[in-house]
């Protein structure tokens, strides 16, 4: 006897889907078709402009294609202003990551515990947070050096060293290329092939200062870049000093 009931759940069983069908290679005459069926592609897609290169008709000896020459000079001018939207952009991460990288420099200074730990703040702390290679405090003495202290990124400076380097007419410097300076980056010289060299304006009665940073890329500081946010890294580190030293305003 045959079960019928094994015939009709045979029959019901749904079949698995097979493969999807490959779709046929994209050739020339399909790519021609599409752009026949939809004559404002290049409307739509205004940017294929600059990668398409048109038939050169024959006009003739003797005769200029201004079309040709109008296109090409079209086809220039986006890729200029692609590669001008790239270095914008670039310049723009640049800066966001800079503004940040201070504002938690300027955070770590203000939150020093006490007089020793902010000048570990300066000494150890901002190269890691500025990410560069060799942080030093320096300050002026007569005779170029810091008595009875023993603390690994204070360096003695001579007078009027601090002038002599940045100038009076303004408060931050910034130099590529450079050998780095022992006398202000001491064994961490070596490093050094770019360097920002910011005054810090403490007190009348207190002697001239400076925060020197070094970093092995020679073009990690280099004239052209802004200072602003430098000189507002400096003024922070001089209202910190000053409020721990209890020394009234420059």
């Amino acid at each position: 006897m045959v079960d019928r009931r094994s015939e009709t759940a045979g029959e019901t069983a749904t079949t698995p889907p097979g493969p999807a069908p490959t779709p046929p290679p994209i050739n020339a005459g399909r790519v021609a078709a599409y752009l026949r069926a939809h004559p404002d592609f290049l409307v739509r897609h205004p940017d294929l402009v600059a990668v398409l290169t048109p038939p050169a008709p024959d006009r003739g000896d003797g005769v200029v294609d201004m079309q040709q020459f109008m296109l090409k000079r079209l086809q220039d001018e986006m890729q200029r202003i692609k590669e001008e939207q790239r270095d914008l952009l670039k310049a723009t991460r640049a800066n966001i990551q800079s503004q940040a990288r201070i504002h938690d420099a300027a955070l770590a200074l203000l939150g020093a515990r006490t007089f020793e730990h902010l000048v570990q703040t300066f000494t150890t702390d901002l190269s890691l947070l500025l990410d560069v290679d060799v942080v030093t405090l320096c300050v002026e003495t007569f005779d170029g050096r810091l008595p009875r202290v023993d603390v690994q990124g204070l360096a003695g400076l001579p007078v009027g060293s601090v002038g002599d380097l940045i100038g009076v007419d303004r408060d931050v410097l910034l130099r590529d290329d450079v050998v780095g300076d022992p006398l202000l980056f001491g064994a961490g010289a070596g490093l050094v092939r770019s360097d920002a060299l910011i005054r810090l304006a403490l007190s009348g009665s207190a002697p001239p200062c400076l925060l020197a940073m070094g970093s092995r890329d020679p073009q990690r500081f280099h004239p052209g870049q802004g200072t602003e946010l430098l000189g507002f890294l400096g003024k922070v580190g001089s209202l910190s000093i000053r409020s721990w030293l209890d020394l009234p305003p420059a």
